[in-house]
């Protein structure tokens, strides 16, 4: 650990804090309307939540990952459109930047992006390149100080308020490998850039994303994550494994919260004279997701431990990712049941996390993805 215990348990403490009197009393109001209040995206600029993980020396708070993972078990107890908005800014929006990027580029995007300034969109999506991202067809070519892009990228998240996105492009048109991709940064704004029509969502109201057109942009060459061409695909594989503990831990954060408000409301309902949770059939549910929430804990610490001691984690990080967000999934379905018909309707968070935390098991690779990873890695390992 960077920081000694009575450090982190302040940080986790204030974060949960911030979660309880702030972020979930504001949730009925992001659901409505689906948007944050400004007065929430600045009080969580104020906590420096934009910033957790970027370096202190650009502005962050340089957080180690089993920090990070800590915080975001909290962060995954409010409607996970909170912790979309800034998502970005400490995970795929900012790490390419961070890993591969040039002194200058760090210098001029993480402060802003730590200070929430800027808000980032990580652009690999296309229609026709999800899981097989390295298919990608959008498309940018060298003119003499400047490359010329155009394509079209598929559900960007934060993109109707990126200041920032970090793009990938193909940028040898002959290799359709990955080693064909190049990343860039692109600024809001560039003329030939536009968004499309926000997507309507089966649930995470207040979390925006949309498609972003790219229709003869004109980039820098200093805009070239890295300055140098051909990497852009290795630079988004290696913020994966970073991103799938941190959506694990967002899936063991927000079933933590789905099992809290069941268990309460199970011991205030009553059901042929006594509470539902003296009944063993719903006993049985609570305990089941009781255990399946504290294994995923223990994957996703001990996974993050691994990271931060410089250890390889693809293996890891595939099953904690795989394992939350089934396991979320699991909770949902049963803390609904739990509720019975109050499960069904929108008085009770339970309905809106039941179709919220769906995407979790789709989004930074699908549960089938995952299972292809480690399959594959076994057989690798096993020569």
């Amino acid at each position: 650990m960077i920081r000694d215990q009575d450090t982190l348990d302040f940080l986790v403490t204030t974060v949960g804090r911030f979660v309880d009197e702030v972020l979930i009393p504001h949730e009925n109001e992001v659901a409505e309307t689906d948007e944050i209040p400004e007065t929430v995206i600045a009080a969580m600029r104020e906590l420096g939540l934009f910033g957790l993980t970027i370096p202190e020396e650009f502005g962050g708070l340089g957080v180690t990952m089993e920090e990070e993972v800590r915080i975001v078990f909290e962060l995954g107890r409010a409607s996970p459109a909170f912790r979309s908005y800034i998502g970005t800014n400490n995970g795929i929006g900012s790490l390419g930047i961070l890993i591969d990027g040039t002194q200058a580029q760090k210098e001029q995007y993480l402060p802003r992006l730590a200070s929430g300034e800027y808000l980032s969109a990580f652009c690999l999506t296309e229609p026709d390149a999800g899981s097989d991202a390295a298919s990608l067809k959008t498309s940018a070519v060298l003119d003499g100080d400047h490359y010329i892009l155009n394509g079209t990228k598929r559900y960007i998240t934060n993109a109707p308020h990126a200041g920032i996105f970090s793009v990938m492009a193909r940028t040898d048109p002959a290799n359709k490998r990955a080693s064909g991709i190049s990343a860039f940064i692109v600024e809001r704004g560039t003329p030939g850039l536009s968004l499309g029509k926000p997507d309507h969502k089966m649930g995470q109201k207040g979390a925006h994303t949309c498609d972003v057109v790219f229709e003869d942009v004109r980039v820098p060459r200093s805009q070239l994550i890295g300055g140098v061409e051909g990497v852009g695909f290795k630079t988004a594989m290696k913020v994966l494994d970073k991103g799938r503990l941190h959506i694990a831990a967002l899936a063991v954060g927000a079933a933590e919260r789905m099992l809290a408000d069941t268990l309460r409301y199970a011991m205030d309902r009553r059901q042929f004279g006594k509470p539902i949770a003296e009944h063993q059939l719903i006993q049985a549910m609570l305990a089941d997701s009781k255990a399946e929430i504290y294994a995923a804990r223990c994957m996703v610490l001990d996974a993050a431990q691994r990271r931060d001691a410089g250890q390889p984690i693809s293996t890891e990080a595939s099953c904690a990712k795989m394992f939350s967000t089934e396991m979320c999934g699991r909770v949902a379905d049963r803390c609904v049941q739990i509720h019975g018909g109050a499960g069904y309707v929108s008085e009770y968070a339970i309905e809106r996390f039941y179709r919220d935390v769906r995407l979790f098991r789709i989004y930074e690779g699908t549960t089938q993805i995952q299972q292809i990873i480690i399959a594959k890695n076994m057989m690798a390992e096993a020569g």
